[in-house]
């Protein structure tokens, strides 16, 4: 009999999210074939993992509904990147988007309680698509954007929905809008223009930059300069109007929007599970565990 070594069962639970013991069990009855353990898991239904309210959700997907002058953007989070990319998981979500953009609830609470097409509530659904994956799934958060008739939105969806963004424009097309909602999913912009950005966020910035500089021997009389220089890089980096567009690094995003006869208004950005700190087990703890 093949031996099975913890590092193979590490790799497997990373791949399926099963207990230790599953794994083990799966890689046995495959002579450790990595392949065939996982096929395994699948067909009998220990990779969906058991529905528990400790176990934390920050997989899922992020989805964009249009309609006319409004657009609504939505994270729905599940546990496994597996269910995440379950045909009724994903099915689940563009419902929700679609409630949203047509019912433009106030915040979450008023959410849950949308009718979807088919008369369930949104909390509803969830619960009912809860009991048959075995996972737990929630609706994280969303955001409802409206938009003048002059003006364009651009919406983007990186890697199926793991990295939305959306965008509006005052002027120009929806081709340009789309082109800065792909730099947005791209590059992450924190702020829209300069004078958005907070006064402390900023000194605190000019007293990081001053210290490094200090520290640099730089003759105190040309600091303040370099400080003044080296903020406005910054600046370049977090203001998505002074960013260098991806498409072309010639010109910023501002510039090109202004090539377009555009200019920027608004953005939205959702990266799955940002700000959600996931648990991180200890493999060896666990195996120790396991033995004693």
């Amino acid at each position: 009999m093949t031996k099975i070594t913890a590092a193979q069962v590490k790799e497997l639970r990373d791949k399926t999210s099963v207990g230790m013991m599953d794994a083990k069990k799966a890689l046995v009855a495959a002579d450790g074939d990595m392949q065939k353990a996982i096929d395994e898991l699948r067909e009998k239904g220990v990779a969906k993992a058991a529905k528990k309210s400790s176990r934390i959700a920050a997989e899922g997907l992020a989805a964009i509904k249009i309609a006319g002058n409004a657009a609504a953007m939505v994270e729905v989070n599940s546990e496994t990147d597996f269910v995440a990319s379950n045909e009724k998981f994903t099915t689940l979500v563009d419902q929700i988007a679609q409630a949203l953009v047509e019912q433009q609830p106030a915040d979450l609470t008023a959410a849950q309680q949308l009718k979807l097409a088919n008369g369930d509530t949104i909390a509803a659904a969830i619960t009912n698509l809860t009991a048959v994956i075995g996972e737990k799934i929630t609706l994280r958060r969303f955001k409802i954007v409206t938009k003048t008739a002059t003006q364009n939105f651009g919406s983007y969806l990186h890697n199926g929905g793991q990295v939305a963004s959306l965008v509006v424009l005052e002027g120009a097309d929806e081709a340009t809008a789309h082109d800065v909602a792909m730099h947005v999913a791209a590059i992450n912009p924190e702020y829209l223009q300069r004078d958005q950005v907070d006064a402390a966020v900023l000194d605190h910035q000019k007293e990081i930059f001053t210290q490094e500089t200090l520290n640099e021997g730089k003759p105190e009389k040309i600091v303040p300069k370099i400080v003044e220089g080296r903020l406005n890089k910054y600046l370049s980096e977090i203001c998505l109007a002074d960013q260098d567009f991806v498409k072309d690094p010639d010109q910023t995003v501002s510039h090109y929007v202004a090539s377009k006869g555009g200019q920027l208004v608004n953005f939205v950005r959702y990266e799955v599970g940002e700000g959600i700190e996931k648990r991180q087990d200890n493999f060896v703890d666990e195996v120790m565990g396991q033995i004693k």
